[in-house]
């Protein structure tokens, strides 16, 4: 129960964070501001996809972690990418 009130809060700020990104994105359009809110989505979209793969579809454990892993990562690079790009 608690894993699934943190996942959930967790969804909502990314997704809060995501979208402001993407409306400075719109505003400005800053190529790394761009970049910033689609890390941010990639990391949100992790999270969601964890719970669904475990609870929804029924995967082991170790599936949804993996995938949150591989989103999660794949968030941080781009952000990264976003901090280092003009």
């Amino acid at each position: 129960m608690g894993i699934a009130v943190v996942k959930t809060l967790i969804l909502i700020t990314g997704g809060v964070i995501t979208y402001f990104a993407l409306r400075a994105y719109r505003r400005t359009d800053s190529r790394s501001l761009g970049a910033l809110a689609l890390g941010f989505g990639l990391i949100t979209m992790g999270t969601f996809l964890a719970g669904v793969v475990a609870d929804v579809i029924g995967m082991p454990l170790a599936v949804g972690v993996l995938t949150e892993s591989v989103l999660v990562l794949a968030g941080f690079l781009v952000i990264a990418y976003s901090l280092y790009t003009r």
